[in-house]
């Protein structure tokens, strides 16, 4: 500590009386962070969720994205649906279409597994799940790392990549989740 006349003897003052002691450090601990945290509004973050699909990573937008769920259990065939349509799912109590994106894109079929999950698209009118291979977390991005040209991908998802982030040697595609429901050969489930 910089100023060790009154802080220091203010601290051993307070060495007898160890509640005092602490409510004294998180007071002094919360003063320093809230000075030393960079202000977010000043610079446009970016927040997505990153995904993997058939060995390749992939982002959508937090705000297009409801939550993300295990892979249920019991999931109800929907006779007369097309191949990449799983089923139904019961989630608290609301039926939820889970559906193979990356069947759907026609890059082969999803294999359930221990660390396959479940992508809830948060759209008003289009309910989906869709299964993933692994969901990695969040990835923040300063706007300024954002690229519209879509990089090349192995998966045939091109028509619904709205660009691509670009960090150090890393490039991660954004899914457009909007314009995927949305899309005709999406809405068109039954074979």
């Amino acid at each position: 500590m910089t100023n060790t006349g009154g802080m220091d003897t203010n601290l051993r003052s307070l060495r007898d009386r160890p509640f005092e002691l602490l409510k004294e450090l998180e007071k002094r601990s919360r003063s320093v962070t809230a000075s030393s945290v960079p202000d977010t509004t000043a610079t446009n973050e970016w927040v997505g969720i990153a995904f993997r699909m058939g060995g390749e990573t992939f982002l959508v937008a937090r705000e297009e994205t409801r939550e993300v769920l295990g892979y249920p259990s019991a999931v109800t065939r929907i006779p007369g649906a097309k191949t990449w349509v799983k089923g139904l799912a019961n989630v608290r109590g609301q039926l939820l279409p889970m559906l193979d994106l990356r069947q759907f894109l026609g890059s082969g079929a999803t294999t359930a597994g221990r660390n396959t999950r479940v992508v809830v698209v948060n759209h008003r009118e289009v309910p989906a799940g869709l299964m993933v291979d692994e969901v990695l977390g969040f990835r923040r991005f300063a706007e300024a790392e954002f690229n519209v040209e879509p990089p090349p991908t192995v998966i045939r998802c091109d028509s619904y990549l709205a660009g691509a982030f670009r960090r150090g040697g890393e490039v991660w595609p954004v899914l457009s989740l909007k314009s995927l429901v949305e899309s005709p050969s999406f809405l068109q489930a039954a074979s």
